[in-house]
């Protein structure tokens, strides 16, 4: 009996030697932890994988749907600055252009399947049905210039290509570009592209292995990468650099998290204090930063940290203030978000537009904010599938909302990212009479 009793007591003692053994392990970070984490990471990637190519919905492109509304639900016509708006949708691989009735009156549909090749950055792309068209921009005469992300995919940019008006290729830039794209007044084309990296770099030895390393990439018109620029290591060489020792520990395999860029131009240029024709504005959700860095030297001349929280889509304004969407910093239950205008100088909030418990505002990820010639602001909401205008003084002038539904009660709405109201006057004549009906 005794030799029983002690056979039971020595279990339970390796047991829990075993137990304490494991919590220091993970504790202390040391051999084997690398092993255990990166064995259930990939396990937990594996099986989220599993899920999403299984059943496209369980991706977060859909969220529940907040309203029974379709297409276009409000339209005061005395307030709404009117023109085309160009959405892309988490349904498919599709930019559409609506008329301010909400009429798609055109759309560009072209599966990353058909422009993928071997030399791609992706090397296995995953199916069709979970790739999706993340940030477009239409030029002048229809062409599109489209980036493609992967919902079920680390690194998940999936590349970018211009396409003409008929959905055609152009051209195409495989590296794994992400998030944002802006065209400068020369043709050139600044992107944001990332990549595992397994060697921990200097100055931040607390980041996981690997981690993503960001960059900044400066294409030609015609899609050849012409500059890049390690983003990681522009930061960690700046005065900003400390910021990487304050983040939280689930964003060391992710420590920047670019989500914008901006290029500067002439008459942006004129009355922001901070950066000058050339440099690029950039967002990192992770330390809540906006900075400006310039392509020219490689390095970040101006950052802030201000009241948003894991923000999105800083624009200068005509005055020099910048425009973002605040994705988290209202911090109330089912209206987290706000779009506010912040003068750079003081990092005051000169205006903002708030949800209200009838009408909240919230999105945790994406979204964005346009400033309109009228001097409303254009906000899409992407994880309430909405697009909405509203006035200085807050009035909705405009509202959009995904009339698109997925699950078995149409319960799911396919999010809306990176729109943009556009005057038919910049498009071509020839390319204006392909249009499904002129914008009202």
């Amino acid at each position: 009996m005794m030799e029983k009793i002690g056979s039971a007591v020595f279990v339970l003692m390796v047991m829990f030697l075993a137990f304490v053994a494991g919590a220091m392990v993970m504790l202390e970070k040391t051999f084997p932890h690398d092993l255990f984490r990166d064995a259930y990471r990939a396990w937990e990637a594996v099986k989220l994988q599993d899920e999403i190519t299984s059943d496209p919905v369980r991706a977060n492109l859909y969220q529940p749907a907040r309203t029974d509304g379709r297409g276009v639900t409000r339209y005061d016509e005395a307030k709404a600055f009117p023109g085309y708006t160009l959405f892309t949708s988490g349904d498919d691989q599709v930019a559409r252009l609506v008329d301010m009735d909400g009429n798609v009156v055109h759309e560009w549909r072209l599966p990353f399947s058909q422009v993928w090749n071997e030399q791609a950055a992706v090397k296995q792309p995953q199916a069709d049905s979970i790739i999706y068209m993340d940030r477009a921009r239409v030029f002048p005469n229809g062409d599109l210039l489209a980036m493609y992300i992967s919902s079920a995919d680390t690194p998940w940019g999936y590349g970018m290509v211009k396409m003409d008006k008929d959905s055609r290729p152009i051209w195409s830039y495989l590296e794994h570009t992400h998030h944002d794209m802006s065209v400068a007044p020369d043709g050139r084309i600044y992107a944001l592209t990332h990549a595992f990296n397994f060697e921990r770099p200097p100055g931040a030895q607390q980041l996981d292995r690997p981690y993503l390393e960001d960059f900044l990439v400066v294409l030609s018109p015609d899609g050849k990468e012409q500059k890049k620029i390690s983003l990681t290591q522009a930061m960690l060489h700046s005065r900003y650099g400390a910021l990487f020792e304050i983040l939280p520990y689930f964003t060391l395999n992710d420590p920047l998290h670019p989500n914008t860029v901006e290029y500067i131009d002439a008459e942006k240029a004129k009355n922001f204090p901070y950066g000058q024709e050339g440099d690029v504005v950039l967002s990192f959700r992770e330390p809540n930063l906006i900075a400006v860095l310039s392509p020219e030297t490689g390095e970040i001349t101006w950052a802030a940290r201000g009241v948003w929280l894991r923000q999105h889509n800083p624009s200068i304004l005509a005055n020099g203030n910048i425009l973002l969407f605040d994705n988290l910093g209202v911090l109330r239950r089912g209206n987290s978000s706000r779009v506010l205008e912040i003068d750079p100088r003081t990092l005051d909030v000169a205006w903002d537009y708030t949800g209200t418990k009838e009408e909240p505002l919230h999105s945790v990820i994406r979204s964005n904010a346009q400033r309109l010639p009228n001097g409303n602001t254009l906000i899409t909401e992407s994880d309430g599938g909405r697009l909405l205008e509203v006035t200085r003084n807050g009035d909705i002038a405009w509202e959009y909302v995904n009339p698109l539904r997925r699950g078995d009660r149409d319960q799911l709405i396919p999010i809306l990212n990176g729109a943009q109201r556009i005057d038919p006057a910049i498009f071509t004549p020839e390319f204006r009479e392909t249009l499904g009906q002129p914008a009202s």
